[in-house]
Parts: structure tokens; sequence; C-alpha cells
């Protein structure tokens, strides 16, 4: 199954402030679950996994991950 996952970076840990940039970023990838999607995306960004949920409704999961001095939120979803 095709996964799209879209990462928003939310804070640096040098200012500790939300980003002003509202940029987000979308990766398609090829997953058998959404959580196997995140893996792979935390295995391909180099980053840390630091939190997941799944919501009890909907096809969308949610993680946090970090990166260097940033953290991202990460929503997946299928295609």
């Amino acid at each position: 199954m095709q996964y799209t996952i879209e990462s928003r970076q939310l804070t640096s840990e040098y200012t500790h402030r939300p980003s002003f940039e509202d940029e987000s970023r979308e990766t398609r990838i090829e997953a058998a679950t959404p959580d196997d999607a995140i893996s792979e995306f935390v295995r391909r960004s180099q980053c840390e996994l630091v939190s997941m949920a799944r919501p009890l409704k909907g096809r969308e999961s949610i993680a946090t991950v970090k990166k260097d001095d940033a953290v991202f939120l990460v929503r997946v979803y299928t295609d």
C-alpha cells in the first residue's frame, strides 16, 4: 500500500519556538502498514522517532520525530 507522509517543523531546540516557516514536505512510501511507513520515513530521513499515535477512527497516524536541533510533526495517510 502507498502512504503519503507529510512533515512539518514544530520547534527548534535552540530557540524553543515554533518555526515560522509554514512549509510542509510530502513523501510517498510503499509499506504494509502506517507503522511500517513511519519506520521507513525515520530510516530514510535519519531522524529519531519521539512518539507515535493512531486515532481510533480514520486513516491517519501521527508521529513526532527529531532531527538535529528540530522537532517535526509527521502525518501518515493512505493515498
